[in-house]
């Protein structure tokens, strides 16, 4: 008796469930992600060899080309805290929808009275908005001195509860503490970067970060720096 020819199939694969795992995954980044704003000025700091990225526990200080300050914290949390404490002491009141823009921002020059009317603006009026002088550090009025006064508190607040919840966990606790850095165009004048010094050294602040970029364009955060 002859064999029976079974005829052969090519395998086929149904793609639908992971068309829909697809579409899934695309559908939950769009709703969850959180755009970076755009900086309110760009520096072109000068390059070196360092390879030590910046961590998110920073008080970053910007200082651009015409020496405008700028004032910044990559913790949005601590971001916050702070401009709670600067309304108070300076008696300037935002709302929520200001307050939820100004977690987003990367950083910021202008004086706190003028700071409410600057996070209504538009992204783009925010590039041309006036009166942009920087954030205020001479003696009379050192505005930049309160705002890492309170960014640091909360930045060194969130460090100490992180490290409690740990020690409580019986986990490795691997936080750092809060650290400081200057972000200075390579054109600025010295004796622009020299008033940022000043306000760190008056303040005890003695060992910060001076951020480079890399030949490629990168920016990096150089060796600190001792004063």
């Amino acid at each position: 008796m002859g064999k029976i020819k079974v005829a052969k199939h090519a395998p086929s694969i149904d793609m639908t469930p992971m068309v829909d795992l697809a579409f899934l995954l695309v559908t939950f980044f769009m709703l969850t992600a959180s755009f970076r704003m755009a900086e309110p000025v760009v520096v072109d700091p000068p390059a070196s060899h360092s390879e030590k990225t910046l961590p998110e526990n920073t008080v970053l200080v910007t200082v651009d080309n015409i020496g405008r300050a700028f004032f910044g914290i990559g913790n949005g949390e601590a971001k916050i805290a702070a401009l709670d404490k600067i309304s108070k002491k300076y008696n300037v009141r935002f709302n929520a929808d200001q307050i939820k823009k100004f977690g987003g921002l990367s950083s910021f020059g202008v004086e706190v009275k003028d700071l409410p009317r600057y996070l209504d603006a538009s992204e783009a009026e925010r590039l041309k908005f006036q009166p942009q002088k920087g954030v205020p550090l001479d003696s009379l009025n050192n505005q930049l001195k309160d705002w890492i006064t309170f960014g640091a508190t909360e930045l060194n607040a969130i460090y100490m509860r992180n490290k409690d919840d740990a020690t409580n966990k019986n986990i490795e606790f691997k936080g750092e503490k809060p650290r400081y850095a200057i972000k200075a165009d390579g054109k600025a004048k010295y004796i622009y970067v020299r008033d940022v010094f000043k306000t760190f050294t008056d303040m005890k602040i003695y060992t910060f970060n001076l951020i480079t970029s890399m030949e490629g364009g990168e920016t990096k955060a150089a060796a600190p720096a001792k004063h």
